[in-house]
């Protein structure tokens, strides 16, 4: 076999190992057992009841037993939801597959406290950088050298979150999508300092919730958000521009593009706040992105904010929900 042909062919021994490789990190475990979750809203809630539902002992944790109290309720729901699908035929099979996982469910108020026999720490509070550094800081001087500690930012540098820590090479984002239970994907973000194993670990948890992971550097919105929200702006544009309606942009898009909402729908559902956010956020401060036109502000965007039109959680926001319903 002559040299070109040798270097076009692998070897069978290399592509053995590339095969083997991809086996064994399709099939690794995490070695994660106990989950702290801080937040309890619907993607806190959703973590937590997929780590549950994989058979992780999760505590969940806030400020307040009343917020607690609601996270719990949002679980309970969501796996009646899917029992009673499971086991149609049988109310008491239904009950017991709840029971059973929220058997693996505990809350907490005891805040960076409550991260002292964690595995992983996974923080879904509220999108500010200096609060989930507070927090961050706090559990770091608490939690286990082991502890991997993880943020769902969808917006935020986690090498910046992970500043605040003596342990950035155990710091990564673990990016979910809402609702948790029914989304499949899982983005998984690494710095320059995360650790290989920290981030296969992390890879593997994933897989065991049954989940997709993908990889990402830590770069403004990963790989979903910096792709979404610039769409969503552009369709903001549009209607600013009067070029077409909120309407018939929403039409267009599910009709032509075959998509499931169109972006003033999904807009709606995401909230207008959190928008605002990530494109102020990216305009001011994003790398790649600080005073592009692609992320400038939008005034009727702004407009409905600040009216408190945010979307399908308060009952207005592109649409009028009220009218809607």
């Amino acid at each position: 076999m002559s040299h070109l042909a040798r270097l076009a062919i692998p070897s069978m021994s290399s592509a053995a190992r590339r095969a083997s490789s991809t086996a064994a990190a399709a099939t690794a475990t995490s070695g994660i057992k106990n989950v702290t979750v801080y937040g309890s809203g619907l993607m806190g809630a959703g973590i937590v009841q997929v780590a549950a539902q994989a058979g992780c002992k999760v505590t969940m944790v806030d400020v307040t037993d009343g917020a607690l109290a609601k996270g719990e309720k949002l679980i309970s729901n969501s796996l009646a939801r899917i029992a009673k699908k499971k086991h149609a035929d049988s109310p008491a099979d239904a009950a017991a597959f709840v029971d059973r996982i929220m058997a693996n469910v505990s809350r907490s108020t005891a805040g960076p406290d409550a991260s002292a026999s964690a595995d992983l720490v996974v923080e879904a509070i509220v999108e500010n950088l200096a609060v989930k550094q507070k927090l961050f800081g706090a559990i770091d001087s608490i939690a286990p050298a082991h502890t991997i500690l993880a943020s769902n930012t969808s917006s935020l540098k986690i090498a910046d979150i992970a500043s605040a820590t003596k342990r950035p090479g155990h710091v990564a984002g673990l990016h979910f999508f809402n609702p948790v239970p029914q989304m499949a994907l899982v983005e998984v973000i690494r710095t320059d300092d995360t650790k290989d194993a920290v981030f296969n670990s992390l890879l593997a948890f994933c897989r065991e919730l049954k989940k997709t992971p993908v990889s990402c550097k830590d770069t403004p919105g990963f790989i979903v958000n910096r792709l979404l929200v610039p769409y969503l702006m552009e369709a903001i544009r549009i209607v600013e521009r009067g070029e077409a309606s909120a309407q018939d942009v929403d039409a267009a898009m599910k009709l032509g593009a075959g998509y499931p909402m169109g972006p003033f729908e999904l807009a709606d559902f995401v909230g207008l706040d959190t928008t605002k956010f990530i494109i102020d956020g990216w305009y001011t401060n994003g790398d790649g992105l600080k005073g592009k036109e692609l992320v400038a502000p939008s005034p009727l965007l702004n407009k409905l904010v600040a009216e408190g039109k945010l979307g399908r959680k308060v009952g207005a926001g592109f649409y009028d929900y009220a009218k809607k319903n």
